[in-house]
């Protein structure tokens, strides 16, 4: 929770003249996917903090590795303890741009390019996302697939056809605009 916090401080602080440009959410959401024969396994991360610039078109996404939930308690112990090493590797991050914005449309299809950062590796990402208006209220939401083994992520042999070798990521983001 604290590294929560130093995180949100330091999104606010990236630029003192927030205006109506910027807008913030603390509370979106990623899921992952992994489908294999054997198993399918979903994970949920509601605590999401992500700043979006409208003028600069930067893109700015940290989730904490531990607030991803699963259906069932083991794999979430699994996921954090052996896996994504929670807490050598705390959080993701996604430092990027969208592409294509355009203020006057209400709804659009937007580039989303960067890097995400995960269990100590950094890869670039680009993918398509709707980007959508609404009483003030910007909700960007998209998905890519990101292979396990790029980020270096050792998957035990006991389980090598329980998780998929890509996985599935989608993103829900609601913004506000951030008021000083």
């Amino acid at each position: 929770m604290k590294l929560f916090a130093i995180l949100v401080l330091y999104i606010v602080t990236i630029n003192n003249s927030f205006s109506q440009e910027k807008y913030f959410t603390n509370k979106g959401f990623i899921s992952f996917y992994s489908h294999s024969p054997i198993e399918d396994i979903t994970a949920n991360n509601n605590q999401v903090l992500s700043v979006f610039d409208t003028q600069s078109n930067e893109l700015v996404i940290y989730g904490l590795m531990k607030s991803f939930e699963f259906k069932k308690a083991l794999m979430q112990e699994h996921f954090n303890e052996n896996y994504v090493e929670s807490d050598k590797y705390p959080k993701t991050s996604f430092e990027g741009k969208v592409a294509g914005y355009n203020s006057s449309n209400k709804e659009q299809t937007v580039d989303i390019v960067g890097v995400l950062s995960l269990h100590g590796k950094s890869k670039d990402i680009k993918t398509k996302a709707s980007l959508t208006e609404q009483d003030g209220l910007l909700t960007l939401k998209g998905d890519f697939t990101v292979a396990v083994a790029d980020y270096d992520i050792k998957i035990p042999r006991t389980v090598i056809n329980n998780i998929a070798k890509t996985i599935k990521v989608s993103f829900d983001l609601a913004y506000k605009p951030y008021n000083k």
